[in-house]
């Protein structure tokens, strides 16, 4: 057999191996199979011992939404997708937050806590399921990228409805976090008027080396294939953009909240964002939480973080 067949046969065999390797990425980190619906008596918390000293409260506030008068929400995505989300009101004209949940999450599990606190400080809300997750369409998950154009049609779809004199705040945890943050730099509607971010990561390559890092695997390896995952089999590009850039060009208010001892996210994530934006900003730091239990772990500040933050830029 010439040399150059076998040439072939191994730039072959290496092109295959590639594309098996790809796949395998993008079906561990980006894909999102079929889900079941949540049972009337189920009460899903995140796995993970940080989470066990909030489960009786998460519960009950899982328990207080799910009783609570709501509207059920929908909007197409850019991409043909009906994306769902719950509406609370708390006062005809009131303020209204539009919330992101985190990475393989959804709305009433991650943002169970937030209608209570959106109540306490005069605010309508709306926890929407993004792509991929809870009552959504779609199967693959972008880590911001796509979801943060959802985001954006979904502030529109608020101003068009309650009228161009309310105002609206984005916000959202981990994941939901990065989604509002990669949003600073989109066509917002003139009418939102804040943006905040719960522990988001800087970019989708940082939290995605980090947990490879922490597979024990040489995450400069990796991620090449677990980008090239993205762009073969979902088509968009983990790259695109990031918080940590899009913040650069925020014409909007940012806030970010966030806990020092988050072992998922890191707390100087957040403090790499914070000195990036340009626009006006504030920081909260929530000593002794975990990922995504900012709020509950100490309400208070949590609450006056928001309250000053308000006071702060006058809306």
């Amino acid at each position: 057999m010439d040399w150059w067949i076998w040439v072939c046969i191994v730039l072959g065999g290496l092109l295959l191996l590639t594309f098996v390797i790809a796949f395998y990425c993008f079906m561990r980190v980006f894909y999102s199979p079929k889900r079941q619906p949540v049972g009337e008596d189920e009460y899903p918390i995140p796995d993970g011992e940080i989470y066990e000293e909030y489960r009786e409260q998460m519960t009950e506030w899982t328990k207080a939404i799910r009783a609570m008068p709501h509207e059920e929400m929908s909007i197409q995505s850019f991409d043909g997708l009906t994306l769902r989300g719950n509406y609370y009101e708390y006062a005809k004209g009131a303020p209204i937050e539009i919330l992101f949940h985190g990475y393989q999450g959804y709305a009433e599990r991650d943002l169970c806590a937030a209608v209570e606190r959106c109540f306490a400080l005069g605010r309508s809300v709306i926890l929407v399921n993004q792509r991929s997750s809870g009552t959504s369409d779609g199967r693959v998950i972008t880590f911001g990228i796509r979801e943060r154009k959802d985001c954006v049609a979904w502030t529109r779809y608020v101003s068009n409805r309650f009228g161009k004199d309310i105002k609206i705040m984005i916000g959202g945890v981990s994941m939901g976090a990065a989604t509002v943050l990669m949003a600073a730099d989109e066509d917002l509607p003139e009418n939102v008027v804040c943006i905040m971010g719960d522990c988001g990561y800087t970019s989708a390559q940082d939290i995605i080396k980090k947990i490879i890092k922490e597979m024990r695997l040489p995450a400069d390896m990796v991620y090449p294939f677990v980008k090239l995952g993205a762009k073969i089999f979902g088509g968009f590009n983990l790259d695109e953009t990031s918080p940590i850039q899009a913040v650069q060009k925020s014409k909007k208010p940012v806030i970010l909240l966030h806990g020092d001892t988050d072992a998922f996210v890191p707390y100087e994530m957040s403090e790499r964002i914070y000195k990036a934006c340009t626009s006006q900003k504030k920081l909260v730091k929530i000593e002794g939480a975990g990922h995504g239990l900012a709020y509950p772990k100490n309400p208070e500040k949590y609450l006056q973080g928001l309250r000053d933050f308000e006071s702060e830029c006058g809306f």
